[in-house]
């Protein structure tokens, strides 16, 4: 246990997360997506949902700001224009966590191959379909210096 940081986020989640560069994407997945066939790294995170999943670790991942779009999700039957309950969840926690970043939901396609382009992908438990999310890791701007 550390303080300040989620229990949630174990030794190989924080690893990665902290080992990721600016501009890797990590994707945070439901139980049905096929993680362990397309991660270049799995991390699993059995038991838990995907909504406490993605909270935890948007309370340590700074978000890209360099970029015009950051946070994307998958959409309900390839269609970026439906949404289910999970997504307005995802999209809740976005705007507490990283403000000004708009959730965009991508088709079926586009969002597999970025998720197979991702840095890492974190396996959940979730059980809701189309509960899946990438995020675009920004940078900490270091404090100002006084001159």
């Amino acid at each position: 246990m550390l303080i300040g940081i989620p229990p949630l986020l174990g030794p190989q989640l924080l690893a990665t997360l902290r080992a990721m560069g600016h501009g890797d994407e990590i994707a945070i997945v439901d139980g049905n997506y096929p993680a362990e066939e397309q991660a270049k790294r799995l991390i699993r995170t059995d038991g838990h949902p995907i909504i406490a999943v993605l909270d935890a670790v948007l309370s340590v991942l700074p978000v890209d700001d360099a970029v015009p779009q950051a946070l994307f999700r998958a959409s309900v039957k390839g269609d970026p224009a439906l949404a289910d309950p999970v997504h307005h969840e995802m999209e809740a926690i976005c705007a507490r966590r990283a403000p000004g970043h708009k959730v965009i939901a991508l088709a079926g396609p586009d969002f597999y191959a970025r998720v197979k382009a991702a840095h890492a992908i974190v396996a959940t438990s979730e059980p809701r379909l189309y509960a899946n999310i990438i995020i675009r890791k920004g940078v900490i701007y270091p404090p100002e210096t006084k001159t």
